[in-house]
């Protein structure tokens, strides 16, 4: 059981860093601030619960399963309206958009000021 464990863990561990490296990536290859706000935001939410997951299977006790479970439920709701409120910040400041991107929704919304 116990070699079954360790199994678990490595896999979520290894699951979680692989989401991180994943959003890194994008952090440091996309083209503008918006599109790196997405990879961040899908690197913590994904690499966090596949970390949490990891220590907790690793742990094992009910305590640090339900200080995992709250903290992926925290993390689950504060990061997509953080990035929410950052981009629509960054957008009503004028933050322009990469030259490729195909429409701007928000603008539309807001009567057709685009940027």
């Amino acid at each position: 059981m116990a070699a079954f464990r360790d199994v678990m863990t490595v896999t979520f561990l290894v699951v979680g860093l692989g989401f991180m490296l994943v959003g890194v990536c994008g952090i440091v290859r996309l083209p503008d601030a918006y599109q790196r706000l997405h990879a961040s935001s899908k690197c913590t939410t994904l690499g966090l619960l596949g970390l949490l997951v990891g220590a907790a299977v690793h742990i094992g006790t009910p305590e640090s399963i339900v200080k995992a479970a709250l903290t992926i439920v925290f993390a689950f709701v504060a990061t997509p309206v953080g990035s929410h409120a950052l981009a629509k910040s960054a957008h009503a400041a004028g933050m322009p958009q990469w030259d490729g991107t195909l429409s701007d929704e928000l603008a539309e919304d807001q009567g057709g000021i685009g940027l």
